[in-house]
């Protein structure tokens, strides 16, 4: 079980190379929740999401001999980037498999990062196999997306900050709404929000199709999702729960809330008309549960996840022009 002190361990690491994020209301917001909702935004990290807090925290403690060997990761995008920037900045090699499909934005900034990319079919191929199969040729380490305990901390940083920052605040969070896919995010956090508040829940936020966590928490078991659906939010589609994530997960975490696509792109609009943010569809899914009312927020405070913000251009002014 990964604990509060592993994740300190890991802010340690990462306090001069991530953005600590702030902290940031909205009284739109306020009044839509009738209660305090308080954004953190990681659309503003660098990386443009939170995932090189994973990626740097792992490649970081890889011995000399792993480092000289390269490290190989599977990502639809942000992973991608995280690990790419982070091999980057400590002279690592780095390989990622990644969807034909996923936004040309992603794939171009993990090649301007530095990373080798290796595209295939997300319909007919498998990345895990294909990475696993690169790094038995080459002898490298396989930065995983979620599932390594390594990146669960590093993920976590960004629920110790957000109770940090309440605290600065003078506020506690009732409940934190987070952005899930494989769930090493919403793993770390919990790890940390739950061990400096027990009161605070914590709850996933998903796409329709792609709501593996929510109905394995309902199940008590991991759940598989059909990957024949389709969705706009391409950074929180998985086939099923990280073994390690839902372990955690399952012990800590409150019922999964799910979003429609519709929701998801009234809430990008909503986050750049009224916030002034670039919110990627993935990114998003958590301020979209907010506007549709997913949750009780009445008298509550309630913290949002705001986990990316790398979205195709033409994608993003597409949405935008819709009313």
């Amino acid at each position: 079980m990964v604990e509060l002190r592993d994740i300190e361990a890991a802010a340690k690491r990462l306090s001069d190379i991530v953005v600590r994020t702030p902290l940031i209301s909205s009284h739109m917001l306020d009044e839509i929740a009738g209660g305090k909702v308080l954004l953190k935004p990681e659309c503003l990290q660098r990386t443009g999401s939170f995932k090189i807090r994973g990626a740097y925290n792992l490649l970081s403690q890889l011995s000399p001999e792993q480092a000289g060997k390269g490290v190989v990761a599977f990502s639809s995008g942000n992973h991608a980037q995280g690990v790419a920037a982070a091999g980057t900045m400590l002279g690592i090699e780095t390989t990622i498999v990644m969807p034909e499909d996923a936004p040309p934005a992603k794939i171009e900034n993990t090649r301007r990062l530095g990373g080798t990319t290796v595209l295939y079919d997300r319909y007919k191929g498998d990345r895990e196999a294909i990475a696993r199969e690169i790094a038995a040729e080459r002898g490298c380490e396989v930065v995983p997306s979620f599932d390594h305990a390594d990146i669960i901390t590093g993920q976590g940083t960004v629920g110790l900050e957000i109770m940090q920052q309440c605290d600065e605040l003078g506020e506690t969070p009732d409940q934190v709404l987070i952005n899930c896919s494989g769930g090493g995010l919403s793993a770390g956090c919990a790890v940390a929000i739950r061990a400096m508040s027990r009161g605070t829940s914590v709850h996933t936020v998903e796409p329709e199709g792609f709501d593996d966590t929510a109905r394995s928490l309902a199940a008590g078991q991991r759940e598989c999702n059909d990957m024949t659906a389709i969705s706009i939010c391409d950074a929180l589609q998985v086939e099923i729960p990280g073994k390690l994530t839902f372990d955690i997960n399952r012990k800590l975490l409150g019922p999964g809330l799910v979003v429609t696509d519709e929701e998801v792109r009234s809430a990008m609009r909503f986050g750049f008309r009224q916030l002034k943010l670039v919110i990627e569809p993935g990114g998003v899914a958590a301020l979209a549960a907010v506007l549709s009312k997913k949750i009780d927020m009445r008298d509550k405070v309630t913290v949002v996840v705001l986990s990316g913000g790398n979205v195709d251009v033409d994608l993003f002014a597409s949405i935008q022009s819709e009313k």
